[in-house]
């Protein structure tokens, strides 16, 4: 009898159940026990795979989404990526409005996955007609038989992380998660997760993480949208400078502030600690950790998950780069090699 060949359909079968990792030398002189969701097992190397494909695939069952009808989206490059892989697949044309804060790395993947991609000022008031929402507002208006995923104003971003990473955290801890650490962008993930966490255990503690330059944690402490809080930064996919209905924050207990500068050198130092080559945001979501045990907040018992979002290799041009480094002032030196930066304290 001729033995089945054990092989996936497709690239989409791939998507989801990443691994619980144990950090272990970055938290070494740290209490508790701490574990990071990898999402770039994910075959689109980030956690935008899940949203992508779920928000494409409940617009198929509804009939909005017809073969050879167009993809529209605003993206910092994660999930313009995960949206273009999905299309190749399932056969629709993809058109993304990227932020031109997104690395030159991001931008290059897009367009060698067939997108078309129009590459919008990132420092521009979100409703002004350059920026990248309004852009593909535009083009979703001007392309017949498209569909525009808007991610930041979309519920089916939370639903994906609530029925999918958020089971998965459960279950890879046996129940046994404390603490949540997160970063906050369009909010789908780290509401989606809190969602389902929270209705197995209200004690979960769920901290958000934000970028200096964005509103959304003035905007969670004191319900308004602080424009003053507004300024450029470098962080990719973290923190906003609008509130995005996509993040649910009633289910988020707080929010800890995060720089640009110690976000770079805590996703170098994972690299030179624990082999994971991660991209900003999760040197982002690490420093935040960081910021949280010098509060004390955690004990010998309690169990933290960190989410990392996706995969250093879309940053070379950026936080993996000495020269970008050294130009925006992140090195104490032009001598200073990536080897030594797990050494910075």
């Amino acid at each position: 009898m001729t033995k089945q060949i054990k092989a996936h359909k497709n690239i989409l079968e791939l998507i989801g159940n990443t691994p619980l990792i144990e950090l272990n030398k970055i938290t070494a002189s740290f209490k508790g026990n701490f574990y990071a969701k990898v999402e770039a097992f994910n075959p689109g190397h980030s956690s935008k795979d899940r949203i992508a494909l779920y928000i494409i695939e409940q617009a198929e069952k509804k009939g909005i989404l017809k073969p050879g009808d167009t993809i529209v989206e605003t993206t910092s490059g994660n999930t313009g990526f995960s949206i273009a892989m999905v299309s190749i697949i399932k056969g629709y044309k993809c058109i993304l409005a990227v932020s031109s804060k997104s690395s030159k790395d991001k931008i290059d993947m897009l367009r060698n996955m067939g997108a078309q991609v129009h590459v919008c000022p990132a420092h521009v008031n979100s409703d002004d007609p350059r920026s990248y929402y309004e852009v593909a507002k535009t083009i979703h208006k001007n392309t017949p038989g498209s569909v525009y995923i808007n991610q930041y104003f979309n519920a089916l971003n939370i639903e994906a992380h609530y029925k999918t990473t958020g089971k998965e955290i459960w279950e890879q801890t046996n129940g046994q998660i404390t603490h949540l650490v997160a970063c906050s962008g369009t909010g789908g993930t780290i509401s989606g997760i809190a969602r389902y966490l929270k209705e197995q255990n209200p004690q979960v503690q769920v901290i958000g993480i934000d970028a200096y330059g964005s509103v959304l944690k003035k905007y969670h402490e004191t319900g308004a949208l602080d424009r003053d809080e507004i300024y450029p930064y470098r962080i990719e996919g973290l923190g906003k400078n609008l509130i995005p209905t996509a993040t649910d924050f009633d289910s988020i207990d707080r929010f800890v502030k995060v720089t640009d500068q110690s976000s770079a050198l805590t996703a170098r130092e994972l690299a030179t600690t624990e082999g994971l080559f991660v991209g900003y945001t999760s040197g982002a979501a690490m420093q935040g950790l960081k910021q949280l045990n010098q509060e004390g907040i955690f004990d010998t018992n309690s169990n933290i998950v960190v989410v990392f979002p996706d995969h250093g290799s879309r940053y070379m041009s950026k936080i993996y780069s000495d020269n970008w480094m050294q130009e925006q002032g992140f090195l104490d030196s032009q001598e200073q090699p990536v080897a030594a930066i797990s050494k910075l304290k």
